[in-house]
């Protein structure tokens, strides 16, 4: 029965009742409220009252480039809580290449050839590429700039004679091995200026290491399709990477710099290749593309440190990426791990992996002594074929010969030569010193005031706590120190040689404390001191400070060698002040037993990347002495200076190291015009102009960042880096610049559509024309320059270039 008063009220079909086939129409469409921003897309109002129609049609009100397509699902918030915002829905191929539908497979040859039509001018430029880099390789016979350094390297891998070098081990890795299938034997000392004899295969060698160069060009053309570049702008970066006689010069000599630029193109493109697979996340090709990227750091930093510019890229890249999926709500927590877990191992464990594998091929090749063996810690050194520890005594006494290795990373051998002090003491020097010679050789005798050491009495062996005197083989002068201030650590007190073997003082006395040992453990567990495997400190008797090394240079009159000194701080866990017995001579004493010479992989690996930056960082320029190759990083950009390669007299092959200056100019312009462009977008769409939709802008903003920060993450370092520069270190920053000059090109003009087909075409001609002429004009520089450099006319672009100057 209804109640009283009610009324009833028909609310028309339910919703299964519904058919199907109505459709919105159907329904009352209820206008937006005037104030709403939406309601201006139903009815475009033109704020005519200050301009004229069409410029007001420009600055019609609309969502922000970056948040388009807001309003898609705005009213759809599927009956969630506030946190469920609505997304925005981006293409994922808004920022780099364009997504199509795949072709279907093939079902004749010519199909299959108009499907590949995109290959056909990346293979092209690289046939170019062959020539431009194989042509008159072998022209000069002679060993040109630092063929002299990597050349040798080369030749101690084919020798397995281990060796000492600033740079990781790749690089040299592939240099020997290039030497290897030439033919090589290893016997050429790679001596600068030196004519190579007909049993090195120079030019064999010049040439497969000359294919790094070659595929630069190929992937120069794949980075600029991945990044969404027009087909105009892919050919002028391929042009310009192919024309620049920069890295054409430096990519046909026996030299490391041709694969660190290939290997940091490739980086780019595997990273511009998984950003156009994150429409697809966890996908087989987003795994592959995510794999090669941490692959190819791995590899770019296993041949030169630099490569950690290129990883710096890598990582703003993945840390902007991680934090818009942060952003996304909608993405579900297990997902978010997902990404960060497969980050962390692709990007930062499997690089690591593959630079810490390359240190160990290169310890398993190296296996037997050679020039490098001082820079690596003694029991690394026990390990090499060829030297004489394996004879060594086990236990040091008293009467014994020594070398002392100082067992901070960088550390050498104590050393002492005749030469003098030119200030303080004026006593006699004490270094330390990276390779070995007579000069490190010192003797433990008692203190004095005690019974001289007799060679037919009782062994005495050394232990913890006893007060030694060590005396200089070569020159019989008394580790001895002093209140006198250090050459360069002015706290702490000079070490010097001074007296003789009858003439002395308490200042020559130091007492040795164990700290621990490699093989036995703590010091409680150190009866007698071992040599290669204890390690120990020297306190000075009378002042109680310690000896140490700490990777101080001195100057000029010390050889650029390491400072030792005295510290009054005692620190007890500062490595530099811990030394071992490295050779040991005593005819009075047995053999060590070899199974206490192991030296584990991970020491060794950090030991020597330590020791790899502390000797970069001493790469300081000299003020005594002008080096005529040397450049500063603002002569760079804009090609202020380029770099003589060889000789340069009348009857020699002359190189001239510097870039094609169209290329060069163009590029370090375009960086300043990107900036300028950016800032006028800006404040352009302040003023409600909208210049571009959510894609262009997306496409505009993604590779700007990519070139940009690339450019300015190569460049900067050098700005703040204490050592001495050169053009070359320019050289893989310049691709990030070309990048940008292409990407402009591309946005102001071939993407234009104020522009006409044809106008884009004449554009074109003159850019691609300008690069050819301007690469034909300087192509001597890299090809090689013959007879008098004063018949070659017209290479003086700029005063300040040292072509024509003797």
């Amino acid at each position: 029965m209804r109640p009283s008063g009610a009324v009833a009220v028909d609310f028309g079909p339910s919703d299964h009742d519904s058919p199907p086939s109505r459709s919105s129409d159907d329904f009352e469409q209820v206008p937006y409220p005037p104030s709403h921003w939406a309601a201006s897309r139903n009815e475009e109002e033109l704020p005519l009252f200050s301009m004229t129609e069409e410029k007001a049609r420009r600055r019609v009100p609309k969502p922000m480039p970056w948040a388009a397509d807001l309003d898609q699902n705005i009213y759809d918030d599927e009956g969630k809580d506030v946190y469920n915002k609505p997304r925005s829905a981006k293409s994922y191929q808004g920022s780099g290449r364009p997504r199509y539908p795949p072709a279907p497979p093939p079902t004749s040859i010519k199909e299959f050839l108009l499907q590949n039509m995109e290959h056909v001018a990346p293979a092209i430029y690289t046939l170019l590429s062959c020539w431009t880099r194989f042509h008159k390789i072998g022209h000069a016979n002679s060993v040109v700039w630092d063929e002299a350094h990597f050349g040798k390297f080369g030749s101690h891998y084919i020798k397995r004679e281990f060796y000492f070098d600033v740079h990781p081990p790749l690089g040299k890795m592939i240099v020997g091995l290039v030497g290897l299938l030439a033919g090589y034997d290893g016997q050429f000392e790679f001596k600068s200026g030196v004519e190579y004899p007909d049993n090195v295969p120079y030019v064999a060698m010049r040439v497969m290491l000359a294919t790094f160069g070659v595929g630069m060009v190929p992937l120069g053309w794949y980075t600029a399709v991945e990044l969404g570049m027009s087909q105009w702008a892919c050919h002028l970066v391929t042009m310009m990477v192919l024309f620049d006689v920069g890295w054409l010069c430096i990519s046909r000599f026996i030299l490391l710099d041709a694969m660190l630029l290939f290997f940091t193109f490739f980086t780019v493109f595997c990273m511009s290749k998984f950003h156009n697979q994150q429409y697809q996340p966890f996908s087989f090709d987003w795994w592959t593309w995510l794999v090669m990227t941490g692959v190819s750091i791995g590899l770019v930093t296993s041949v030169k440190m630099v490569g950690l510019f290129v990883t710096a890229l890598v990582g703003l890249y993945t840390i902007e990426d991680l934090w818009e999926k942060f952003g996304d709500l909608k993405m579900p927590v297990r997902d978010q791990i997902k990404h960060w877990g497969a980050r962390v191992f692709c990007l930062i464990i499997l690089p690591i992996l593959v630079f810490m594998a390359s240190f160990k091929i290169h310890f398993m090749i190296l296996n037997q002594t050679g020039p490098g063996d001082a820079q690596m810690s003694s029991l690394f050194q026990a390990n090499l074929e060829g030297n004489d520890f394996a004879r060594n005594p086990l236990d040091v006494a008293f009467g014994s010969k020594v070398t002392l290795k100082n067992v901070g990373y960088g550390g050498g051998l104590l050393h002492s030569h005749v030469q003098m002090y030119p200030i303080g003491s004026a006593q006699q020097q004490v270094t330390c010193y990276h390779y070995k010679d007579d000069n490190n050789e010192w003797n433990i005798s008692p203190q004095w005031g005690m019974a001289e050491y007799d060679p037919e009495g009782p062994i005495r062996y050394l232990k913890h706590n006893d007060i030694v005197r060590l005396s200089h083989g070569p020159t019989g002068r008394n580790l001895h120190s002093h209140i006198v201030p250090a050459p360069v650590t002015k706290l702490n007190h000079e070490v010097s040689g001074y007296g003789n073997l009858t003439i002395g003082d308490v200042y020559d006395h130091w007492v040795v404390e164990v700290v621990d040992d490699i093989h036995r453990g703590r010091r409680e567990h150190v009866d007698r001191i071992h040599s290669l495997t204890t390690r120990l400190r020297f306190r000075h008797q009378a002042l109680g400070c310690y000896l140490i090394a700490a990777n101080a240079i001195l100057p000029q009159w010390g050889f650029k060698q390491i400072e030792v000194s005295c510290i009054p701080e005692n620190s007890p866990k500062d490595t530099h002040t811990y030394w071992n017995v490295e050779s040991h001579w005593n005819s009075r004493l047995p053999a060590g037993e070899t199974k206490y010479y192991r030296s584990p992989f991970f020491r060794d690996f950090w030991h020597l990347n330590v020791a790899m930056m502390t000797s970069n960082n001493a790469l300081v320029p000299d003020p005594d002495k002008e080096d005529i190759l040397a450049s500063k990083p603002f002569d760079w950009p804009f090609l202020h200076l380029g770099l003589r390669m060889c000789g340069w007299g009348d009857s020699q092959t002359k190189y001239y190291l510097m870039g094609t200056p169209i290329i060069w100019w163009g590029a370090g312009t375009s960086l300043i015009v990107s900036l300028g462009a950016l800032a006028v977008y800006l404040l352009r769409w302040q003023r409600k102009y909208v210049d571009m939709d959510a894609n262009e802008w997306d496409h505009f903003l993604y590779v700007g960042k990519v070139a940009f920060f690339g450019w300015a993450l190569h460049y900067v370092p050098f700005l703040i880096m204490g050592r001495v520069t050169y053009l070359h270190h320019y050289l893989p920053t310049l691709y990030f610049a070309v990048l940008m000059f292409g990407h402009l090109l591309d946005h102001f003009i071939f993407s234009s559509r104020r522009l006409t087909h044809r106008q884009k075409s004449i554009s074109f001609g003159i850019c691609a024309g300008s690069l050819l002429l301007c690469f034909w004009w300087f192509k001597g520089v890299a090809f090689g320059i013959d007879g008098p450099i004063s018949e070659h006319r017209g290479l003086l672009w700029r005063k300040t270039w040292n072509i024509y100057t003797q």
